[in-house]
């Protein structure tokens, strides 16, 4: 009798669950993923999640832990902490975080006091809730001053940066973010925070995996500590908040993940870092990189022939904010619109927006999802004109209908992960 897979386990047990499943994978297959902040995950990296390795209590550190039966754990994330340095060039690393979240959490928990000042991004411009958003407990526990770009440029004005930091003197500036489309000065950032005798932290959750692939300039010759998740332009599996720093923050950030912020580790969370790691060295990743850039650039121009706003005019990474003002109401409807025919945004706030976060003037798109599909630049091309196409005639079902075949006869042509990006 021939052994039932796991597959056809849950069928029998749990059918609404498995029907769940395959259609969410035929969602992302037949529809044209555009969320900057999503991609899909390297095979073998998602292979090691869910492995015997979760079944493992590893509270504590390598040659530190709270529980026996750890032998292999150690030798798993020694490994994953040395191809880390060797990725990144940074002196010590720290991948036990569940999210990169709860990461930033543990930063600002380890090297400030509550009530310290911090310097960093508007989320309106930007940045992320977690670099001390209003709303967030980032922003609870912290005295927060923020900058943003200029309104002219659209871009970040370091001199204002500078005049605020010596204003407020802060103990922290962060830079980073997750909704602007240009490269970040680190080395400017980095004068500005020595001058003030400021840590600089810089969040490059976005770019990461363009940064590992030496495709753009690294923030860590210049930064006290950095960090990111895994599941963007990295490839990884979701969950994971890696931390870089240098030596001599190395026990203030470990103890602050653990034991101050969060119990024992997810295991099979670090080994499978640990073979995407591995990965993100190969041949093969720095060419998807470096066509990940080439296609947000075709993107965009795409979208600029089609009459968007672009912010800043365009990108130097894998994003692109777009004001969709000028064709359609709101990015609200623009996400809900695209995702009608197949085109999966998601709606953004674009600097000064007059409008109100769960509706907003953008939309952020970008292209590692279909990148790492195997589409290239003329295609890219083709997906931007589509969804200026789309914005256009938002009112004209027919005009709708057509482009939504359009949208199915790309995604059909692609698997959900091109060989040619596999290392092995």
């Amino acid at each position: 009798m021939e052994k039932e897979t796991t597959l056809q386990m849950l069928e029998r047990f749990d059918p609404v669950m498995a029907r769940l499943l395959q259609q969410e994978e035929d969602r992302q297959r037949n529809t044209l993923g555009l969320i900057a902040s999503e991609n899909y995950a390297s095979p073998l990296a998602t292979f090691l999640e869910g492995s015997v390795f979760t079944n493992k209590n590893t509270e504590g550190y390598p040659g530190r832990r709270f529980v026996g039966g750890c032998e292999f754990a150690d030798e798993v994330e020694n490994l994953a902490i040395e191809r880390l340095k060797q990725l990144f060039g940074c002196e010590h690393a720290n991948l036990q975080a569940a999210n990169a979240t709860i990461g930033n959490i543990s930063i600002l928990h380890g090297l400030l006091k509550q009530g310290d000042t911090i310097l960093s991004m508007s989320l309106s411009h930007g940045g992320h809730l977690s670099h001390g958003a209003a709303f967030h407990v980032s922003g609870k526990m912290f005295n927060v001053v923020q900058y943003g770009v200029s309104q002219e440029t659209e871009r970040i004005d370091l001199e204002e940066v500078k005049q605020l930091a010596q204003q407020h003197n802060p103990k922290m500036i962060i830079c980073g973010a997750s909704s602007y489309p240009r490269l970040i000065d680190y080395a400017g950032f980095a004068a500005i925070a020595k001058s003030v005798g400021a840590f600089l932290w810089v969040d490059c959750a976005h770019d990461v995996g363009l940064i590992a692939a030496g495709v753009i300039p690294s923030p860590v010759p210049h930064a006290d500590v950095v960090s990111f998740s895994t599941q963007k332009t990295l490839r990884g599996p979701r969950g994971c908040g890696v931390i870089l720093c240098r030596q001599a923050l190395a026990d203030k950030i470990d103890r602050a993940v653990f034991p101050n912020i969060q119990g024992g580790p997810k295991m099979d969370m670090i080994a499978a870092r640990a073979v995407l790691f591995k990965e993100c060295m190969s041949e093969e990743f720095k060419l998807y990189s470096r066509q990940v850039l080439l296609n947000a650039q075709a993107l965009a121009q795409g979208c600029l022939s089609q009459g968007l706003r672009l912010i800043t005019g365009g990108t130097d990474t894998h994003l692109i904010v777009a004001d969709v003002t000028p064709l359609i109401p709101s990015g609200k409807e623009a996400e809900d619109i695209l995702n009608s025919v197949g085109i999966v945004t998601n709606k953004n706030m674009i600097p000064f927006d007059a409008l109100p976060p769960n509706v907003s003037s953008g939309i952020r798109i970008g292209s590692p999802f279909l990148t790492t599909r195997g589409v290239k630049e003329a295609e890219m091309y083709e997906v931007g004109v589509l969804v200026g196409k789309v914005l256009q005639n938002h009112n004209q079902p027919e005009v709708l209908a057509k482009i939504r075949r359009q949208v199915a006869g790309i995604a059909e042509k692609y698997p959900l992960f091109a060989e040619e990006w596999l290392p092995w």
